[in-house]
């Protein structure tokens, strides 16, 4: 049983146990009368077993955790209030309603929480506070201008009565007035905890003055916002009898800017307009909308916009397409030297198409380096069909709503740019390019390649929804073609409703040619020349390719042919004789572009140890790959530079692994490793360097560098290798053979496993380059090694010119021989 004694005019508990029970968001105050509804169980056992065993008596505690529905003692704050139950009265669905009376804020030791065996209800020892309210000159004039601000407070807030507001402004004691307000204030249970929490009573009624004062502040705020918004409405029903009026005055008058006439037009041609039911269902509900709106208000023009928008789409309106084969041949080969696998893809689709009469439009994704044209492609097929081009770029678009556009409930909403190119091009059935579609990324507001997902899949797109129109708008009639650098960076989802097609770079006679045909023609006309004033000669080209573009495509080509153009044309102008011929030679094209921007052919001179050539695949198309390995005196450390990835670092480490795991096949000592240093370093480390192809061309390097024997330097190679050495197949084979006749490279090793990719490889190409393919580091060590008069079959030849480090490094200070 508890005891309850008088302190003064305040109660006042000695440290007892008392039925607990936990509040959630309301903080209960001592000299303060709250009702509550409770519905928890063991809160109705606590509160039953408080009457007749605790004298009335209940401690109640707030919950940090709101939500949890049987909380732990962590999950309680450490101070609440012992409270005396008033009235109960028990509810029809099994939950009571009780009237608390505060009388003493405590703590609560959380080791003392148990539950009453009989009754299962928590109990806990608590600890009373007493409030030791002084009466300093600080503390009246804080009383003082709590009582005014409380004054305040009750004019704003009608719901306070006049009856409570004379009870507060009657206590002159800080704790106590602080206590008697804070159940009155609309502040966060945390807040409220916080003020519970205070024992000092000075500190505890400044709190609460300065929360006092802040619910003056809103409550201004709130009441004069409600002021405001009543003469608006009013101003708002002013207008609307106005607009009436005029209404009536304009139809008597018969002019035509009459809104009700300008929304009957529009029902029109809504029933007019070739589209789907549902459409043209939603667009008259919008103009029946628009008649009930004010010509003025805001959303009258939300509303007609989107009717608008409605009525110029092109639903079912498709431009007359005629079949001639004959004539699509004709225009891609004007246009395009060769790119024989995507015009033979467009004419397929034509000749089905022709057979059919209507074909869902396919989804075709060009694939290669910049300048290859890929956009100017598209631009043909689109002539060549004679449909409607429409382009979209979508480089840097990180936002779902440019595909899926943004829902009418957003301020200036409008439709994707799907929707929107739609509208420009008047059809519905144009060819769409998606450039840069490798190029997309994404951020908190969407990620838009997932949002494509829907427009680029032919079972779907039939069906797009855009956010905007919420409306499904077929997609199927469009001839949709994507562009990309790489295949990588496209997602695989997005990736695998499409049909790859690649266009890899050009060779140097196809380049002579694009030139011939193409280039400089067309910059001759662009800079206002004729073919009179100016000639370049075969080798003149065939320079300017090689040493002052590295490219795969031809824009750089272009712009040198500019460069040409330009300075002939200024020649012309000093000269003042406008027919006057200019030729080009190998000569004297240094005299015009200037010293050559690349060296031709990028192979040794002569072969060197621990320098080996590999070939590499980058968004430009194929490139050579120089790996150098030095070794050094040392701990047995590796270093590898050059600015590489994850994979190609984990290459170089798989590649030493396995030639320690072969030390005894090469003549090295078992603990060649403790010794030496080996530095691996890939030039251009500026240039980021990654890809599964590297793993010969390293270990190859590592070798040389170990066993003292140069590589032959007109030799490259390419292949990925596992630790046991065998070489695994790579991608790209194309551009890096492409690469390799560039760099004037005679042999080429590639895995076994990529000779079924060698029937995309041109003739010209292979006629040049001896081809051999591997199947274990082995057969790449016999063949890349230069290992003089040895026999065909020999993998290391005898001989005693070894460097100083590398002999520590042999057995017997001798390069092992294996003959197979």
């Amino acid at each position: 049983m508890s005891k309850f004694f008088s302190f003064g005019n305040d109660p006042f508990l000695e440290r007892i146990e008392l039925p607990i029970m936990s509040l959630r968001e309301v903080v209960m105050f001592p000299k303060s009368i709250v009702p509550l509804f409770v519905g928890r169980e063991a809160s109705i056992k606590a509160i039953e077993n408080a009457l007749t065993k605790y004298d009335k008596k209940i401690f109640l505690v707030t919950q940090n955790v709101p939500e949890k529905e049987r909380p732990e003692p962590g999950d309680l704050f450490s101070v609440g209030t012992v409270s005396k139950i008033l009235q109960l009265l028990r509810l029809p669905d099994g939950t009571i309603k009780v009237l608390f009376e505060g009388l003493q804020r405590a703590t609560w030791d959380k080791e003392t929480y148990r539950f009453d065996p009989e009754h299962e209800y928590p109990i806990v020892e608590t600890e009373p506070i007493s409030d030791d309210d002084s009466d300093t000159l600080e503390a009246q004039a804080l009383v003082r201008a709590t009582h005014e601000a409380l004054d305040k407070y009750a004019k704003v807030n009608k719901k306070l009565a006049q009856e409570t507001v004379a009870a507060m402004n009657s206590l002159n004691a800080p704790g106590r007035l602080a206590d008697a307000i804070m159940p009155h204030l609309k502040t966060e249970y945390a807040t409220k905890q916080k003020v519970l929490e205070e024992f000092d009573p000075i500190k505890r009624l400044e709190e609460t003055f300065g929360l006092l004062n802040a619910e003056i502040e809103i409550s201004s705020l709130e009441k004069k916002i409600k002021g405001r918004v009543k003469s608006q409405m009013e101003q708002n029903q002013k207008d609307y009898y106005l607009n009436e009026q005029l209404k009536a005055i304009t139809k008597e008058m018969g002019r035509e800017e009459d809104p009700v006439t300008e929304i009957l037009e529009l029902e029109k041609r809504m029933r007019e307009k070739n589209m789907p039911e549902e459409a043209r269902e939603k667009g008259l509900r919008e103009c029946k909308k628009l008649k009930q709106i004010p010509p003025s208000s805001a959303e009258y023009t939300v509303v007609r916009n989107y009717v608008d928008w409605i009525l110029d789409l092109p639903w079912n309106e498709l431009k007359e397409t005629p079949l001639d084969m004959a004539k699509a041949r004709q225009i891609l080969n004007e246009d395009h030297f060769g790119l024989d696998k995507p015009k033979q893809r467009i004419l397929e689709f034509l000749a089905v198409q022709s057979l059919v009469g209507t074909l869902k439009g396919p989804i075709l994704c060009f694939v290669g380096p910049p300048g290859v044209g890929k956009t100017s492609l598209a631009k043909s097929i689109a002539r060549s069909t004679d449909r409607p081009f429409v382009r979209l770029s979508l480089g840097g678009v990180r936002d779902e709503a440019e595909i899926r556009g943004h829902r009418r409930t957003y301020v200036g909403a409008l439709p994707g740019k799907i929707i929107q190119s739609l509208k420009r091009v008047k059809y519905n059935n144009p060819v769409f390019i998606l450039d840069e579609v490798d190029k997309m990324s994404m951020d908190f507001r969407g990620d838009p390649s997932a949002a494509l997902l829907e427009v680029l899949d032919p079972e779907q797109n039939n069906a797009f929804g855009d956010h905007y129109l919420d409306l499904d708008y077929d997609l199927s009639k469009i001839f949709f073609i994507t562009t990309a650098n790489s295949l990588h960076s496209i997602p695989a989802p997005l990736r695998d409703r499409m049909e790859i097609i690649e266009l890899p770079g050009y060779l140097e006679t196809e380049k002579r040619q694009i030139a011939r045909s193409f280039l400089l023609p067309k910059q001759i006309k662009q800079h206002g020349l004729t073919e009179e004033n100016l000639s370049l000669s075969d080798d003149a080209m065939l320079e300017v390719i090689r040493r002052y573009t590295k490219e795969a495509g031809v824009r750089s080509l272009e712009r040198e042919l500019a460069s040409v153009c330009r300075k002939t044309a200024m020649k012309l102008v000093e000269e003042g004789n406008k027919e006057m011929a200019v030729q080009i030679t190998a000569q004297n094209l240094q005299s015009i572009l200037g010293v050559p921007k690349f060296r031709y052919g990028e192979k040794e001179e002569t072969p060197q140890v621990g320098m080996t050539m590999g070939l590499a695949y980058t968004e430009l198309g194929g490139e050579l790959l120089t790996v150098e390995t030095a070794l050094m005196p040392g701990s047995g450390k590796v270093e590898i530079t050059g600015k590489l990835g994850d994979v190609m670092q984990e290459s170089a480490r798989a590649a030493i692994s396995y030639v320690r795991s072969r030390s005894d096949m090469f003549g090295l000592k078992p603990d060649f490793y403790k010794s030496v240093d080996i530095h691996i370093h890939v030039p251009e480390g500026a240039v980021p360097k990654d890809g599964p192809s590297a793993g010969v061309t390293l270990a190859t390097s590592v070798v040389s560098a170990l066993v003292n024997l140069p590589v032959r330097n007109d030799l490259a190679m390419t292949g990925e290798i596992t630790l046991r050495g065998r070489v695994l197949p790579i991608g790209g084979l194309r551009e890096k053979l492409l690469a390799a006749h560039r760099g004037l490279i005679t042999t080429v090793l590639i895995p076994k496993d990529n000779a079924k990719d060698l029937k995309d490889v041109p003739e010209e190409i292979l006629k040049d380059l001896e081809i051999i393919q591997v199947e274990n580091m082995d057969d790449v060590l016999d063949k890349a090694l230069a290992c003089g008069e040895s026999s065909p079959r020999a993998m290391f030849c005898a001989t005693e010119d070894v460097q100083p480090i590398a002999s520590t490094l042999l057995k017997d200070g001798v390069q092992a021989r294996r003959a197979h």
